[in-house]
């Protein structure tokens, strides 16, 4: 099915597979959240959730059914997550056959990976989350040390659309004036802002290599046929970006 999801280009071990849904697979919803909608709490009828979320296995040929996390825009990383939809933005694994799922539309999903392809992470980015430090948590929740990860950044809002007020930009400032580098003023105490090098400036302080970081090119706002942007139709739904280690 062309274009129907979205898969990384980005230098992952042998054995490690990620990808991303978008609207345009043939689900249950109806509009607004038109037609593959993951999220059920974004105000999507339950029953058409729980439709397409049934259709994943057979229809992306995933090894078993994703683990959903309950994300919240915070930094709590959970291990080997069950079915029951844990509180947490992040979840790690070294088990095969084990999807690790984030739903976004507009956040930044991550997806890291251990070099010998051993152990795998995904994350829940939104200028939230990342300035609070989820990536940091990531890293740090992981058996393998950043130097040795790769990682995927995946559909995000663009940084030529997505426009921050001053309350965003100084939360990251006052972290880390690197983070000024960022933020492209567009009108008085208006910002363009670039989750993309947000993420990639806190990738390298937590150890990660930026010559191991793929990704970044994908903006949710510009394309709404494939992808779900809060930020330009406000009642929406979600993809996910999912990963797992083949057995």
């Amino acid at each position: 099915m062309q274009r129907a999801w979205s898969t990384p280009v980005w230098n992952a071990p042998t054995g490690v597979r990620a990808l991303v849904t978008t609207r345009i697979l043939p689900g249950h919803s109806q509009p607004p959240f038109d037609r593959f909608n993951l999220g059920s709490r974004c105000g999507d009828d339950p029953v058409a959730v729980a439709a397409n979320r049934a259709r994943l296995v057979d229809l992306l040929e995933l090894p078993a059914a994703p683990r959903w996390l309950h994300q919240v825009h915070g930094i709590d990383v959970v291990a080997d997550p069950g079915f029951d939809e844990p509180e947490a933005d992040a979840a790690t694994t070294r088990l095969p056959c084990h999807v690790l799922a984030v739903l976004t539309a507009d956040c930044l999903p991550i997806v890291f990976a251990a070099g010998d392809g051993s152990e795998i992470a995904v994350g829940h980015a939104g200028w939230r989350g990342l300035c609070a430090g989820v990536v940091e948590a990531t890293v740090a929740a992981m058996q393998t040390s950043g130097a040795d990860l790769c990682v995927w950044l995946g559909p995000a809002a663009g940084p030529s659309l997505y426009e921050v007020d001053a309350q965003v930009r100084d939360a990251f400032i006052t972290h880390s004036q690197r983070a000024a580098e960022a933020f492209a003023v567009t009108r008085p105490g208006h910002w363009h802002v670039d989750l993309y090098a947000l993420a990639r400036q806190r990738l390298e302080d937590a150890g990660v290599s930026l010559e191991h970081v793929s990704g970044g090119e994908l903006c949710t706002i510009s394309d709404p046929q494939r992808f779900y942007s809060h930020r330009r139709d406000r009642q929406t739904g979600r993809m996910a970006t999912l990963a797992w280690i083949s057995s």
